[in-house]
């Protein structure tokens, strides 16, 4: 069964068109839901990338592994965080600032891997310095929030909660403590904690979901190259067997998409393939206030014309052309 593109068939994922086009994607924050006043599950970029489902788990499970995954299996990722007291709530730091190492990820992971996999009802599928992957099991109807979405926030807000079953967020706290406790008096912990590092004091659960869920953005028809170093872009384009590279490819821009933390510099990599028209177009997506925002810029757009008309047109800048309206 060929992966779902929404809103087109999935009878060809090559560009069929004359026109050379490169879509660079820049990342988004969440807006809570007006219905619910809650965040919905993943980031803006996430959802459009996989759908509304947003089943990152089973994807970032590919853009880290060679497992060969059962698209019907649904997948959990877990990871060893730190939860900082402040006065009045827990704040979840982001996993970069904890410089966790593969020994001590695997170090911690021991003394819990038997109360993951008796309560996970299976084997642990992979494991490396920031993530633990195991089928979903009986917590696969939790509603969950992924840790780029949650870092830096109160997680009251942010932790897992019940959708149509009752008792599993539950089920999942009086785990996610036992851990805690375990993790509490680990050496892994002592060490860290006296060359003054953050303890490694939670767990957290996030991106359930199959990989049959997935649904691509209907751009990836076109789409022949993938450029990011981004496990769950490594991981989409491996669902959708399209070739992927971390480094830009500049002589192969043409149905090309990238999406990097820095896109300033690929932008002006871009900008210039425009100029000397090496492209035809370049579609730039964001997400203003939360929602899909598609731009296309050709060579004539990149130039702002002046009132004074003899003057040559200015280039626009990368911060104008991202805080722009049009």
């Amino acid at each position: 069964m060929p992966p779902k593109i929404r809103g087109m068939a999935m009878n060809s994922i090559t560009n069929t068109t004359s026109v050379r086009r490169f879509t660079l994607m820049i990342a988004g924050e969440d807006t809570p839901d007006p219905q619910t006043e809650r965040p919905p599950s993943g980031l803006p970029q996430e959802r459009f990338l996989l759908g509304d489902r947003a089943p990152i788990a089973p994807i970032l499970l590919l853009g880290q592994s060679d497992l060969v995954i059962d698209p019907q299996l649904s997948i959990a990722c877990l990871q060893p965080v730190h939860l900082h007291a402040t006065r009045d709530h827990l704040v979840l730091l982001n996993q970069n600032q904890l410089g966790l190492t593969e020994e001590e990820s695997a170090a911690l992971l021991k003394p819990i891997l038997s109360l993951l996999e008796e309560d996970f009802k299976s084997p642990l599928l992979f494991q490396n310095a920031s993530f633990y992957f195991i089928p979903a099991g009986p917590f696969t109807s939790l509603v969950t929030h992924s840790l780029d979405q949650s870092h830096g926030r109160n997680i009251d807000w942010w932790m897992p909660r019940d959708s149509d079953e009752e008792g599993v967020a539950k089920n999942w706290r009086k785990l996610q403590n036992e851990i805690q406790m375990l993790w509490h008096i680990d050496p892994v912990n002592e060490k860290r904690e006296q060359s003054a590092q953050a303890s490694i004091n939670s767990i957290w659960i996030s991106g359930i979901g199959k990989l049959a869920d997935v649904e691509a953005p209907k751009c990836f028809q076109e789409i022949q190259s993938i450029y990011s170093d981004k496990p769950l872009l490594i991981g989409l384009a491996k669902f959708l067997k399209i070739p992927h590279s971390a480094d830009l490819n500049q002589n192969k821009l043409d149905a090309g998409f990238a999406y990097a933390d820095n896109p300033e510099p690929i932008w002006e990599i871009l900008s210039t393939a425009l100029d000397t028209k090496q492209l035809d177009e370049v579609i730039l997506i964001d997400f203003p206030d939360g929602d899909v925002r598609e731009r296309t810029f050709t060579r004539k757009a990149l130039h702002q014309q002046s009132w004074m008309f003899w003057r040559k047109p200015k280039k626009r800048s990368w911060h104008n052309l991202v805080g722009a309206n049009v």
